[in-house]
């Protein structure tokens, strides 16, 4: 099955620093590199994984130090608490949609590939991509393209959609392209889709409060001491985790108690994110914008 190589994998995993007989947490399991190498580095310890993609099940590793388990992140502590898990060690998540994803035409994630407006990370949902195009109002189109897609003519593209599916219904990648192409340079065209079906999947899969909600129980679900390495690929993921890591909050706030001592609970361990290496970036293009943030939880 066609997953990408696993970004950022050597500095992730240095993150988590792993204790051999400790508890791990992968909570983006996709094509399971970063879970096959935690798994190396393990002794007595063991490794729990999400993934809500039905399709991630197939690349499940056969090891008893090894838990995979077929939901959205969002619900991480509960089913680990449902294993007997109250505690961790490390957490890692790659936000990043996989290879497979996107080359899978019919799941509607790619702009290069005609298929149905689809999205759905979990195929199960109601919500999906057709959903939002053709039944959402204007301001509520013009919201998701302006600030999850930070597109500059959010107005001008929601309109068009509206004009096209009085037409007729849009449901497939390339009616939506044709919806609003009157609006996107051809020589802008890539990074402008991109930005396009970008907003439409974090709405559809209500990414942002997920990540919020995970993010949250990470830091509940820690040790004093343990690791959480983010891997995230556009600002609006990497904002939240900066945020959290720098304040305590997502508004990046910082709040004092009494004595003036900032309510901090996690420590960053490098000043700025990590990114990919030359060497990376020509092997895995995936790797040229991500970003990883890794952090401690204090006592």
């Amino acid at each position: 099955m066609g997953y990408h190589e696993a970004v950022l994998l050597k500095e992730s995993i240095a993150g988590l620093r792993i204790d051999p007989n400790g508890t791990y947490v992968d909570v983006t399991f996709g094509g399971g590199g970063h879970s096959k190498s935690i798994l190396e580095k393990l002794d007595k310890g063991i490794l729990f994984a999400f993934d809500q993609d039905a399709d991630a099940q197939k690349n499940s590793i056969d090891d008893n130090r090894f838990v995979l388990i077929n939901q959205n992140f969002r619900f991480m502590q509960k089913f680990l608490r449902l294993e007997g898990v109250l505690k961790v060690d490390g957490i890692l998540a790659d936000l990043g949609v996989s290879s497979y994803q996107f080359d899978t035409a019919d799941r509607g994630f790619s702009i290069r590939e005609e298929g149905e407006l689809d999205m759905r990370m979990n195929t199960t949902q109601e919500l999906s991509a057709k959903q939002v195009v053709n039944e959402y109002e204007l301001d509520d189109l013009c919201r998701i393209f302006r600030e999850y897609g930070e597109l500059k003519n959010a107005f001008s593209i929601s309109k068009s959609i509206l004009l096209a599916r009085e037409e007729d219904e849009i449901l497939t990648t390339e009616d939506l392209k044709n919806a609003v192409k009157k609006h996107i340079p051809p020589h802008k065209s890539n990074k402008i889709l991109a930005q396009l079906f970008q907003a439409i999947r974090i709405e559809v899969n209500d990414e942002l409060k997920a990540l919020k909600e995970m993010l949250l129980q990470s830091v509940d679900l820690l040790k004093t001491g343990g690791r959480l390495s983010v891997i995230s690929y556009h600002s609006l993921e990497d904002r939240l985790v900066k945020n959290l890591i720098k304040s305590g909050n997502f508004k990046g706030d910082i709040e004092k108690d009494f004595y003036g001592v900032p309510n901090l609970i996690l420590k960053a361990i490098s000043k700025k994110p990590i990114t990919a290496s030359q060497e990376e970036l020509e092997s895995n293009p995936r790797s040229r914008s991500a970003k990883l943030r890794v952090s401690e939880k204090l006592a």
